[in-house]
């Protein structure tokens, strides 16, 4: 039986990671959040590794409060880029394999046209993104077995985009939303489908990983409320707009869109297009 340590369980990634192994007589899951495992300290986590002998290290932990993290930058960089130093550590030490989630603001997020690849160089804007991108160095350094999987606009079951949107519109007829910042929305489920198409394999790597095709962050919203049958008026505005009247501290990038060419030219997996995966995660949600 394979043994598999998934960290950050209780969140979006986690859940789904879990829900989707659930059943799974040939594995046994070792679910772990912060109150059974801190993955700061590299004792802690050497001796649950030790004990366990893990097939593979599913790393779904994260500080992902973008703004907190520029006022609390040691606990940014202590979760995001000392818990996967010592998850790599462990994994290399035990001789598992890990998967590390990583994202798109490890990009700066200027570029005019197209997406990003997993060979362009990254130039992160704000503390989140330094950590993550220091995170990813310290899983390629330490480990041999590694995946790591850059996402962006991640939802799932949890506090999201689209959970947002609908609070809102309980009470608003019309939102405000930013149209000048571009990505790919992408499902818990969408990237737990493609974590599995690595983790049995020898695939390893560095994959970009979101649903195909992009959209503004007004057009998600106006495709949330279509979808939830809500009569609710998207007001597209611009980031500055935006700012004047909600400031925040972290950039973020205008252009998010990552092509997952690792995976088109490795072992063939296909996202489900950003529509479909959002329709199917709103017909879960509104029952």
């Amino acid at each position: 039986m394979k043994k598999i340590i998934i960290t950050g369980a209780n969140g979006q990634l986690g859940r789904a990671v879990g829900q989707f192994y659930a059943g799974r007589e040939d594995l046994s899951l070792i679910k772990t959040d912060v109150e059974e495992l801190d993955i700061t300290n590299v004792d802690a986590v050497m001796e649950l590794a030790k004990k366990v002998k893990p097939y593979a290290i599913l790393n779904c932990a994260a500080y992902t409060a973008v703004d907190a993290c520029e006022t609390n930058q040691d606990i940014a960089f202590k979760v995001n880029t000392i818990g996967a130093r010592n998850l790599a550590i462990a994994a290399e030490e035990t001789g598992a394999k890990i998967v590390h989630v990583s994202t798109d603001y490890v990009f700066d997020g200027m570029r005019e046209n197209g997406p990003y690849y997993e060979t362009d160089r990254t130039n992160p804007q704000s503390v989140y993104g330094l950590t993550k991108e220091a995170a990813e160095q310290y899983v390629q350094s330490l480990s041999h077995r590694y995946f790591i999987l850059r996402t962006a606009w991640l939802y799932g079951d949890g506090k999201n985009f689209a959970k947002t949107m609908l609070r809102i519109s309980e009470n608003n007829n019309k939102v405000r939303v930013v149209n000048d910042q571009l990505g790919t929305p992408t499902s818990t489920a969408e990237l737990t489908k493609a974590i599995d198409s690595l983790l049995f394999s020898d695939n390893y790597g560095l994959f970009h990983a979101t649903c195909e095709g992009s959209c503004s962050w007004a057009d998600f919203a106006r495709e949330i409320f279509r979808l939830a049958g809500k009569s609710t008026v998207v007001e597209d505005v611009t980031t500055a707009q935006y700012l004047a009247d909600y400031p925040a501290q972290a950039k973020r990038p205008a252009n998010s869109i990552l092509e997952n060419r690792m995976f088109k030219m490795t072992n063939g997996h296909m996202f489900a297009p950003w529509q479909d995966a959002i329709a199917v995660y709103m017909k879960e949600l509104l029952g």
